[in-house]
């Protein structure tokens, strides 16, 4: 069995040292990484939000030209007359 001696005790510190450092540069990168895909995602939902506002908007203004053409009324009495399923 080898002797275990400052030597070897100090070479292997300074490769767990070495390795804590590679370790800490990776999770640098990676926060990065994520911090870059929640702004994304934020941009995103901002994107939805506002096609849900304007998707909202085209509906309104789609029903008040029907009530002013009174296209409902036509469409009901039509639905009369359709085959039911």
């Amino acid at each position: 069995m080898a002797e275990i001696t400052n030597e070897i005790m100090y070479e292997l510190l300074k490769r767990v040292h070495a390795d804590l450092a590679n370790l800490r540069e990776d999770n640098r990168g990676l926060r990065q990484d994520f911090i870059s895909l929640r702004s994304h995602m934020h941009v995103m939902q901002g994107d939805l939000n506002n096609l849900h506002g304007t998707m909202a908007q085209v509906l309104v203004r789609l029903d008040r030209i029907e009530d002013r053409l009174e296209l409902r009324e036509l469409a009901e009495a039509q639905a009369r007359f359709e085959p039911q399923p």
